[in-house]
C-alpha cells in the first residue's frame, strides 16, 4: 500500500493536514478548486519571473489557504523569504494586486491577505529540494552529483531517511529510465511516520524529466 499511493493523502488526519482550509456548497466546491490551483499557480509564477538570474532557489515549501466569507488567507511557507523581499521593491503588495487581477476580486466584499513564513532548516522540505536538484539537472550538472549533494544537504538537518528518484531520458540518453538513490530508513507503509514527499517536473534540453522525493522526518 505504502508503494501505491501519494504519501500524503496516505497520511492526511494522522500526521499530515491539508493545505487548503475551508467549507463550500456542493454546487460552488469546484469553483472553489480552481481558485486556489490560480492562486497557487499566480504565487509560483510571479516569484520565479522576479528572481534574479542566479543559482538559488526561489524555496516556496508549501502554500496554504484558509477562506471565509469575507476573507482569503494566504500563508507562503518559503525558505529564503529575503529574495523575494529584496528582488521586489513593494514587495507583497505588489504580489497582492497580481492575485486579484488574477481571481477578478473585489476588495469592498471579500479582502485577500497574505504572510509569508520562514522556515528554518529549508533543506528538510522536498519542494525546496526538488527545486534544488532541478537547477542542477537544467545547468546539466550529472545527475549523480546532484542528488549527492542534496543528500548531503538533508543529512545536515537531521533527518532520518531521504529517498531521490529521477526518471526519464537522464543525461540525454536515447531511452528512458530511472534512476534512484536511498540514504538511511524510509517507512511508507507505517501511518504514524512523518513523511515529506513531492513530485517536481523539470524541463531540460534533453527532454521532460521527473522528480520524486521522500523525506522521512520521524514518528509520532
Amino acid at each position: 500500500m505504502g508503494q501505491k499511493i501519494n504519501p500524503l493523502g496516505f497520511r492526511l488526519g494522522t500526521t499530515q493536514n491539508h493545505y487548503s482550509l475551508w467549507f463550500a456548497q456542493p454546487k460552488n466546491y469546484s469553483e472553489d478548486l480552481q481558485e486556489d490551483h490560480k492562486i497557487r499557480d499566480c504565487i509560483k509564477n510571479d516569484v520565479q519571473k522576479n528572481m534574479k538570474t542566479s543559482p538559488s532557489v526561489a524555496g516556496i515549501a508549501r502554500i496554504e489557504i484558509q477562506k471565509r466569507l469575507d476573507l482569503i488567507q494566504i500563508i507562503i511557507y518559503m525558505g529564503f523569504p529575503k529574495l523575494l523581499i529584496e528582488n521586489r521593491p513593494r514587495g507583497i503588495k505588489e504580489l497582492r494586486m497580481n492575485i486579484q487581477k488574477e481571481l477578478k476580486l473585489n476588495c469592498v466584499n471579500r479582502k485577500l491577505n497574505i504572510a509569508i513564513t520562514r522556515i528554518t532548516k529549508p533543506y528538510r522540505n522536498s519542494n525546496i529540494l526538488a527545486e534544488f536538484i532541478a537547477r542542477q539537472l537544467k545547468n546539466r550538472v550529472s545527475f549523480r552529483k546532484a542528488m549527492k549533494k542534496a543528500i548531503e544537504l538533508t543529512q545536515q538537518t537531521d533527518t532520518k531517511g531521504i529517498q531521490i528518484q529521477i526518471a526519464g531520458r537522464i543525461d540525454g540518453k536515447e531511452i528512458a529510465r530511472i534512476e534512484w538513490i536511498r540514504e538511511g530508513r524510509v517507512p511508507l507503509q507505517t501511518i504514524r511516520t512523518k513523511i515529506d514527499y513531492c513530485t517536481y517536473t523539470v524541463r531540460t534540453i534533453y527532454g521532460v524529466l521527473g522528480i520524486k522525493i521522500y523525506i522521512f522526518i520521524g514518528e509520532e
